[in-house]
This record gives C-alpha cells, sequence and structure tokens, in this order.
C-alpha cells in the first residue's frame, strides 16, 4: 500500500480487501474482492481519513483528479482529510455486476447481498485493513442511506457523518416514499411547464408516439410512454431543466434526438444494480413490489405530461435490450422481503457530529422524511436550503461540504 504521485498534485494508493459475500451467514464461502483508492494531498498523508459512500445504488466511486476538480468538493475536503474512495461492492474494480450468472433465482440471491447492510460490512474490513480506530464518513445520496446503517450498526466507528442529499425515510415503506417522490415531480413539471411552456404539446406528443412505438434509441430499442415520461429525472439536478428543454426542441425522429435521448435516459445496461435493486434501497423492512409503478397517482395516468423521476417501471425489463438479461431476476427481487436497515433507538443514541444537507425541493429523497430522521439523531445539524438540487454538493464546488464540516465543527450555527 505505497503512495503513489501519478496524479498530478495527489498522492494515491489502491487497496484491495477480501469479504465474505454474506457477513451473515458464516457457512457460505463465497469472497469478493473490494477496491478502494485513497487520496490526499503531498503533505496531507497524515490527515485523518474521510470515507466517501457514492450515490446510487448500483455506481462506483469517483476517479479523483484535481485538473479540473473530480468531485468538485475534492479540494475542500482535502483541506482536512485524506480520502477514501471505495467503490461499493458490486461496482467499479469491486467485481462489479456485469452480465447475469446463473438462473433468474441465483442471480437474484446474489444480488441480495448489495444493499447498504453488506457495504457497511465491508467499510469496517476495510477500515481494519488500514488500522484506523474510527473515520469521519461523507454519504451522497444513496451513499448517506449506507451511512445512516453505518450509524445505527457501528457508531464507535463513525468520528464525524456528512449527509449530502437528504436522509433516508426511517421506518417508511417504499410506497410512502414514491408518493412523496411522485408529488415533487408533479410540482417539478409545473414549474418546468411554466419557464418553457410549449415543451408541454412537445412532451405529450412524445409520449403519443412512444405509445404508437415510434421512438427508438440509436441501437433499436422502442422507447415506451414511461421511459419517456422518465425524463423528469433531469429536474432533479443544476441545468436539468435546460438540458431538458433543448432534448425536446429536436425534431423526434432526427438522429440527434435518438443520441440525446439515450444518453439523457438515466436507468440502462452499463450500471445494472442501479435499476434492478433500486427499490430495495428505499426498503427498511417489507416487500416492494414494484412500488413506484403501483402508487403512480391518478394525476399522472391522465396527464401525460407529468413527469417521473428516479421511478423505475417493470416493462423497462421488456423495452432495453440491455435490462432484459434482468427481467426475471427484477421481478424476483420486487417480491422478496427485506430486513430493517435503520435502528431508531440506536440513532438516537449516536454521539458522533453529525451534519446534513437537505434539499427542500429534492426530486429524490422526500424532504419531510429527511427532516423527521434528522429529529432522531441528537447530534444532528440539518441544513435545510433550496439553493439547491440533489446534485448540490457537486454543483457547490465544495460549498455545501464546507458548510457541513464547520455545522459539524459547532464553528456556525446554521
Amino acid at each position: 500500500m505505497t503512495w503513489q504521485h501519478s496524479i498530478p498534485g495527489l498522492m494515491t494508493r489502491s487497496i484491495r480487501v477480501d469479504v465474505p459475500l454474506d457477513h451473515i451467514n458464516v457457512l457460505d464461502g463465497r469472497r469478493l474482492s473490494i477496491f478502494a483508492r485513497v487520496v490526499a494531498l503531498p503533505g496531507g498523508t497524515g490527515r485523518p481519513y474521510l470515507l466517501f459512500l457514492q450515490g446510487g445504488p448500483g455506481h462506483e466511486s469517483p476517479r479523483p483528479s484535481l485538473d479540473p476538480p473530480t468531485p468538485a468538493w475534492l479540494p475542500r475536503a482535502l483541506e482536512d482529510y485524506q480520502l477514501v474512495f471505495l467503490d461499493q461492492r458490486g461496482t467499479g474494480l469491486s467485481d462489479p455486476v456485469s452480465e447475469p450468472i446463473g438462473d433468474p433465482q441465483d442471480q437474484a440471491e446474489y444480488l441480495s447481498h448489495m444493499r447498504a447492510d453488506e457495504i457497511v460490512a465491508d467499510c469496517e474490513d476495510l477500515r481494519e485493513e488500514l488500522g484506523v480506530e474510527s473515520w469521519a464518513v461523507l454519504g451522497q445520496s444513496f451513499g448517506g442511506f449506507t451511512a445512516l446503517h453505518y450509524l445505527s450498526t457501528h457508531p464507535d466507528a463513525i468520528s464525524a457523518a456528512y449527509f449530502t442529499g437528504g436522509l433516508p425515510p426511517v421506518g417508511r415503506s417504499a410506497d410512502d416514499v414514491y408518493t412523496a417522490t411522485y408529488r415533487e415531480l408533479a410540482a417539478k413539471s409545473r414549474a418546468f411547464y411554466q419557464r418553457f411552456p410549449s415543451d408541454r404539446d412537445r412532451m405529450r406528443r412524445l409520449v403519443g408516439l412512444a405509445e404508437q412505438e415510434a421512438i427508438h434509441t440509436p441501437n433499436g430499442d422502442v422507447v415506451g410512454p414511461s421511459r419517456i415520461r422518465s425524463l423528469g429525472h433531469l429536474l432533479g439536478a443544476s441545468g436539468g431543466a435546460e438540458r431538458l428543454h433543448y432534448l425536446l426542441e429536436n425534431d423526434p425522429g432526427s438522429r440527434v434526438f435518438r443520441y440525446d435521448l439515450a444518453d439523457a435516459l438515466s436507468f440502462g445496461g452499463r450500471n445494472p444494480l442501479y435499476t434492478v435493486i433500486h427499490e430495495s434501497s428505499f426498503a427498511d423492512g417489507g416487500v416492494t413490489g414494484w412500488s413506484a409503478a403501483r402508487v403512480l397517482p391518478d394525476q399522472f395516468r391522465q396527464d401525460t405530461s407529468l413527469l417521473t423521476g428516479e421511478h423505475v417501471f417493470p416493462e423497462w425489463f421488456d423495452e432495453d435490450s440491455s435490462l432484459r438479461p434482468w427481467r426475471e431476476c427484477a421481478g424476483i427481487i420486487a417480491d422478496r422481503a427485506w430486513p430493517r436497515l435503520y435502528d431508531a433507538r440506536a440513532l438516537q443514541a449516536v454521539e458522533a457530529p453529525c451534519a446534513a444537507a437537505i434539499y427542500v425541493n429534492d426530486a429524490y429523497v422526500p424532504f419531510e422524511f429527511s427532516m423527521q430522521t434528522a429529529a432522531l439523531i441528537p447530534t444532528m445539524h440539518p441544513w435545510a436550503t433550496s439553493q439547491y438540487e440533489h446534485n448540490g454538493s457537486n454543483a457547490s464546488g465544495g460549498a455545501v461540504l464546507d458548510r457541513l464540516i464547520r455545522l459539524a465543527r459547532g464553528e456556525i450555527a446554521r
């Protein structure tokens, strides 16, 4: 684990840890290789560790650089910490989930070990490998969900916890979450059409074409109505409304539109975990049962211009050829009963300083549920703001992280 200076301005070292696939069942002999990259400034290799947990699920950690800063908050973090960028199991260089192996039941059983509980167990193995008594944790979106499970199960391992992109609901069902996010997406849809009035008819036309199977990606896949409407996920990020508007300006029959549409659709084959186990990330116990599709509000059924966001629909596994191999597995996952992820009593006893950026208009993580979770943790400093969207941590260039660090330290009050 020697330091290298191969990235300008940074010291890096790579770590691999062999971990069980199933940390609970000691008789299960299957193993995984977990990869993490430690990054520090040349004079900062002795600073405390900050573990970064990436959003998702199913996405690898950022590949760090200072020119340009990637992620954008990296220079601010390096002022106080050396960073640990973990590729969560099943992603990046941590034995990534790529092609289905075995029958659908085998696939589903394997993917059931890709949730926050097993990721946290990997973090503990990594912490032991580094010889660290405790470390700070920064979680973005799903990474924050994982960090909250970490606080629920190993609070002594956490010296400080920072959350960006909200806090997960504790003790609520996926139905509760998707019902709330549909309300937010309806509001964001209306705000979008107020800015770009002609885009409402354009969207209705696109949905009509999709119903006729007249919209395709460059590889020939049909894009159905629910996938077209999922373009609303763009409204959850800074600059997303403009990106959607410029996409809708193009002729739906043009090559430009087909390629830009494929690039804008958020669920696809590169990161199959993101789609297949997505609803399970909101399951604090229970069965999700294609929750987003089941609780689609009547107003969305009646008005096809209303856009959806981070909502997965089962028909996508027929339409998208890159997801089709996972169709039966996804159905099994949807029917799986998941264990609880969070312990309210444990969270009420947390002593480590915590701070969370909670975005008032978050399209993905309901604001009201985040505030309820924040109230459980006595050391939590919630910062509710409408200044940023869900990607505020990156979009702010480090300003969000700076505020959270100062909140947790008590340097500012709010």
